[in-house]
C-alpha cells in the first residue's frame, strides 16, 4: 500500500506540468467486481506515459489489486490479484526510421511480447478473465509474464521482426525461475489484417525438482478489425518442461457498431489441453459472452456469462462476472 499511494501522490504532484504538456499523460483507473463464484474483487491501477527530450518514449505502471477468494482466474486478466502494490511495467523506448525502414529499441521491465500480449488487448474491453492459455499455473503462458531486459524491433511498417532477451521479472502466481529467456516475434500486414508468429524459450515457473529442461511455445495470433466489429485469436503450442506438452488457444469476437450506443458486445471460444499423463492432465473448453458499457463519461460497467467444462479448478460450470470501472486521465 504505501507504494501505491507514493504513485497516486506521485501522479497528483505530476497533475501541473502533465497538464501543460501534450506528450506526457497519466491515467489513474479504480475497478470492483463480483462473481457468482462468491469471488469479490477491487483494483487500482496507475499508468505514466509520454515522451521526453529527444524522443525517448517512457511508460511506467503499477497495480494493486486484491480478491475475496483464491482458486479462481475471475479477474485476472491483465495483472495478479495479490492484495499489494507492484511495479508491473516501467521501461523507456526509441523509434528510429532510417529511410524505409523502421528500428525500434526497449529496455526495461515490460510484458513478454509473445502473441496478443499488451495490457490494452486484455484489460477493459469487456473480458474479466484472461485466456485459460494465458492464466497462471495452466502449465502454458502468462499474461502476468514480464521480462527485465531489451527488446528490439526492425523492419518496415507492415513487416516487422521482434527480438527480446532478458531475464523472467513476473509478478503473478506462477513466477518463473531466474536465467536467460528469448522471444521472437514477426508480424505482418495486410490490409486490416494483423497476423503474427512468436516463439519463445524460456524457464520453468514450477519447481525445478520435477520441471526439468526449459520451458519452449510457439504460437500464431491474428486480428481483423472493420466496421466495428473485431475478430482476433491466438493458437498457442508447446512444452511448459521436459515430458510435458500444452496446447490451446482462442477466438474473440468483439462487436461496436453505431447503432449499439454505448453497447460493446463481446464473445469468447476457448481450449487448454495440459498432458503429461494421469491423474496430472488438465482439458478445458470455455465459451463467454457478455458486454462492456459505458455509463456515463469515465464510468463503465461490463457483464460476463461464462460457462465452462473439463478438469478446471472452478466451482461452478456456469459463472457470471460483473464490474464497474472508473478512468481519471490527465495530459
Amino acid at each position: 500500500m504505501k507504494l501505491l499511494m507514493a504513485l497516486v501522490a506521485m501522479a497528483i504532484a505530476a497533475h501541473p506540468t502533465v497538464a501543460s504538456s501534450q506528450t506526457v499523460a497519466v491515467e489513474l483507473t479504480q475497478t470492483v467486481g463480483a462473481s457468482t463464484e462468491s469471488v469479490a474483487a477491487a483494483a487500482t491501477q496507475i499508468r505514466a506515459f509520454g515522451e521526453v527530450a529527444g524522443g525517448v518514449r517512457f511508460m511506467g505502471e503499477g497495480a494493486w489489486a486484491a480478491r475475496s477468494s483464491s482458486g479462481t482466474d475471475a479477474f485476472g486478466a491483465a495483472y495478479p490479484y495479490a492484495n499489494r502494490a507492484q511495479v508491473i511495467e516501467a521501461y523507456g523506448e526509441r523509434t528510429f526510421q532510417p529511410g524505409p525502414f523502421l528500428v525500434g529499441i526497449r529496455g526495461g521491465r515490460y510484458r513478454t511480447p509473445f502473441g496478443i500480449s499488451s495490457a490494452s488487448d486484455h484489460a477493459y474491453d469487456g473480458f474479466f478473465r484472461a485466456p485459460l492459455i494465458r492464466y497462471d499455473n495452466y502449465y502454458a503462458l502468462s499474461n502476468n509474464f514480464l521480462e527485465h531486459g531489451a527488446d528490439v524491433i526492425v523492419g518496415v511498417p507492415r513487416l516487422t521482426l521482434e527480438v527480446s532477451a532478458g531475464t523472467p521479472s513476473d509478478v503473478g502466481a506462477a513466477s518463473r525461475r531466474s536465467g536467460l529467456d528469448t522471444v521472437v516475434r514477426g508480424q505482418g500486414v495486410i490490409g486490416a489484417l494483423i497476423v503474427g508468429m512468436s516463439y519463445i524459450r524460456t524457464t520453468p515457473y514450477e519447481d525445478e525438482y520435477y520441471a526439468k529442461g526449459r520451458a519452449v511455445f510457439t504460437g500464431v495470433d491474428l486480428r481483423f478489425m472493420r466496421g466495428g466489429v473485431q475478430v482476433r485469436g491466438e493458437w498457442i503450442s508447446g512444452r511448459p518442461f521436459d515430458g510435458t506438452t500444452t496446447t490451446g488457444g482462442y477466438a474473440d469476437l468483439i462487436v461496436h457498431r453505431p447503432s449499439m450506443g454505448p453497447i460493446t458486445a463481446v464473445m469468447r471460444a476457448e481450449h487448454l489441453a495440459y498432458e503429461v499423463g494421469s491423474p496430472y492432465q488438465l482439458y478445458g473448453t470455455r465459451y463467454t459472452g457478455g458486454a462492456r458499457i459505458r455509463v456515463l463519461g469515465r464510468l463503465t460497467a461490463a457483464v460476463d456469462v461464462i460457462h465452462q467444462s473439463g478438469a478446471l479448478p472452478q466451482r461452478h460450470s456456469t459463472t457470471v462476472d460483473v464490474g464497474v470501472t472508473y478512468s481519471v486521465r490527465s495530459h
